[in-house]
């Protein structure tokens, strides 16, 4: 079994930034491509950014530039930093981690960006 936390999240102003962090714990040897994923209230939870146990990254159109995935695999830990936040960033953001040819959820954490 895994465990995914997120952390991290919060109120932001436009332009700003914050760093999430997810945290894994449990049976993880081996873990594999680990996500994150953004959620707003009567949509799909779509992906943001991913990035392989080699290090390989992918960021959908909207993010990219302005968001890096990055982990540490020692302190099994995938981070996301967000800069020059936007408006239509705000979302519940979920951290996703594959292995054993399963996928595990956090539970999510809340940003917002307004002024």
């Amino acid at each position: 079994q895994v465990q995914l936390v997120e952390s991290g999240g919060g109120l932001v102003q436009p332009g700003n930034s914050l760093r999430l962090s997810c945290a894994a714990s449990g049976s993880i040897s081996g873990i594999g491509t680990m996500e994150w994923y953004r959620q707003t209230p009567g949509k799909q939870r779509d992906r943001v950014a991913s990035i392989s146990n080699g290090g390989s990254t992918s960021y959908v159109d909207s993010v990219k530039g302005r968001f890096t995935i990055s982990r540490d695999n020692a302190m099994r830990t995938v981070f996301l930093q967000m800069d020059s936040l936007k408006p239509e960033d705000t979302a519940v953001y979920y951290c996703r981690a594959f292995l054993g040819g399963r996928s595990y959820w956090g539970q999510g954490t809340q940003v917002t960006v307004s002024s």
